[in-house]
């Protein structure tokens, strides 16, 4: 597999950024999203985890812009917590 090669994954509503490089970031997930709403899945998760919180605010810098974003906020305890964001999308 190329370094530019498409990569084939679930679309399930849980987005783990675990296994990205940070630059990937920023066009990976308005195309999750985009794919998550065709699916009907309007509550999706993303796991961005907590060190030190700068990928959680790339993160929600970015939902704020995107106009597909109904809402998001911190996932609960039983999520992850402040290591993960839960983001509603608006209906097509």
């Amino acid at each position: 597999m190329k370094e530019n090669d498409p990569i084939d994954f679930p679309v399930d509503g849980i987005l783990d950024l675990h296994t990205f490089r940070p630059h990937e970031v920023k066009e990976l997930i308005p195309e999750y999203l985009a794919v998550c709403r065709s699916k009907g899945l309007l509550q999706v998760r993303i796991i961005h985890g907590k060190g030190s919180g700068a990928l959680r605010r790339t993160v929600q810098s970015l939902l704020q812009r995107l106009p597909e974003v109904e809402g998001f906020r911190p996932a609960g305890e039983e999520a992850g917590g402040w290591g993960a964001t839960v983001v509603k999308l608006k209906t097509e």
